[in-house]
């Protein structure tokens, strides 16, 4: 099935993703307990996709904060703007893990919401970090 970018429920859960992983940055605790915050206090229906993303993280990011450090080029990961790295991370692990995702609808979603929610220059910046994951990606997870 093919994902059109704009606002299809992959894209409201990567959004939803965002959110929880920005207010996780923000509170004490890990994505699962931002997660489990938000279903107790809204009636918010979260989408299976979102808490997808949200447990690829936990088991990678590690691994994608090592590829996004390498690869920025001059910048370290503490410099970027939260939302930049939060959508970085969302980004590299569909590019990277996530096979049901075609590579550019990976940078291209990351990308939009860059545009949406971050600077100017955000998107640019997403778009060629992640470029460059894509295409070192058989190199990466040789």
């Amino acid at each position: 099935m093919a994902e059109k970018s704009g606002t299809s429920a992959r894209s409201k859960a990567r959004r939803r993703a965002l959110d929880i992983l920005f207010e996780t940055e923000q509170r004490p605790g890990n994505s699962a307990d931002a997660l489990q915050r938000r279903r107790d206090s809204t009636d918010q229906v979260i989408n299976p996709y979102t808490v997808e993303i949200l447990d690829g993280l936990a088991q990678k990011q590690e691994e994608i904060d090592e590829f996004l450090q390498t690869y920025a080029q001059g910048w370290t990961l503490e410099r970027m703007p939260a939302v930049d790295l939060i959508v970085l991370r969302i980004g590299a692990w569909e590019l990277l893990y996530n096979d049901d995702v075609p590579d550019a609808v990976a940078v291209s979603e990351a990308v939009e919401l860059a545009r949406t929610l971050s600077t100017d220059e955000s998107p640019q910046f997403v778009n060629g970090l992640l470029g460059r994951l894509q295409a070192l990606k058989p190199t990466l997870l040789a």
